[in-house]
């Protein structure tokens, strides 16, 4: 499936009555894992790929080659549509015009832009402060005159909430949608009302962030369906329940247990070669041999 094929899959899912839920992927194991699941999309988190990559906090440090080099990756070994994360488009207009065709380029299905100020911090942490809603309307107009297909999804997110409250999230959430969002993403909502309010307050796909542990009440994907919602990502849980099998994988060997007592939970080394594509080198290898 190409990149065409896969935003206008990804737009007729967004249509319809079903949620689409999607796993946050950071890595390419994870990036494989999930697409051998076979999901409706999956979205690429900005804290879970600027940890992975370069080892460092989702806090403006990642450059826009660093990430297009990630969607790229990920978007090229995937055959399911992904959403990626933009940042703030990582400058002004001329580099969010420069962004969204990288991006588009590299085969996302979407792309995610929020209005915070630069460098940017990432949702449901503290020290959030956003643009005003002006500059943020003429950065979706931007992007939304740059993209050659017409089904590459502009993701509009605003993070005023938490600093401004959540009216000042819902105007702004308005605003971007008449300036040609066709995603709207209002982060880290603190209950379940305000998720209700959200989901009366607008007619285009809306898209809830599930972080275990941040603001966000945690709630089933068919009770975000119930309340409007349209997308559910989850872009921390993979990362986090990978740090949580390392580190108790790595204490046993730390404490000289090895790994005999934990081999259970260890997902199976020829299935992993299987997920990586190791048939098709064994196969390839077997028919150029001497």
């Amino acid at each position: 499936m190409n990149a065409q094929e896969k935003r206008s899959q990804l737009k007729a899912k967004l249509a319809r009555q079903d949620i689409v839920v999607a796993p946050g992927i950071y890595d390419m194991i994870s990036v494989a894992m999930a697409d051998a699941m076979q999901f409706d999309c999956l979205y690429m988190t900005g804290f879970g790929t600027v940890a992975s990559y370069l080892g460092v906090p989702d806090a403006g440090l990642a450059t826009y080659t660093d990430m297009v080099n990630r969607v790229t990756a990920f978007c090229g070994n995937s055959r399911t549509p992904l959403i990626c994360d933009g940042d703030t488009g990582y400058g002004g207009l001329l580099n969010v015009m420069h962004t969204v065709r990288g991006y588009e380029r590299a085969g996302a299905a979407g792309i995610q832009l929020e209005d915070q100020e630069f460098p940017k911090k990432c949702g449901h942490t503290p020290g959030r402060r956003v643009i005003p809603a002006g500059d943020m309307v003429k950065k979706i107009q931007v992007a939304a005159q740059t993209r050659d297909d017409a089904n590459f999804q502009i993701v509009a997110r605003t993070d005023a909430r938490t600093s401004l409250g959540l009216d000042e999230a819902l105007r702004r959430g308005e605003a971007y949608v008449k300036a040609g969002a066709d995603v709207l993403f209002i982060e880290s909502p603190e209950s379940v009302e305000e998720l209700e309010t959200i989901g009366k307050s607008f007619d285009v796909p809306l898209l809830c962030n599930i972080v275990e542990g941040g603001r966000t009440p945690q709630l089933a994907p068919a009770q975000l369906q119930s309340l409007g919602f349209s997308i559910a990502i989850y872009p921390a849980t993979g990362f986090l329940a990978a740090a949580r099998a390392l580190e108790h994988a790595y204490a046993q060997i730390k404490a000289g247990k090895g790994t005999m007592s934990i081999d259970n939970a260890l997902y199976p080394f020829s299935q992993m070669c299987e997920l990586m594509g190791f048939p098709e080198v064994w196969a390839f290898d077997r028919a150029h041999a001497d």
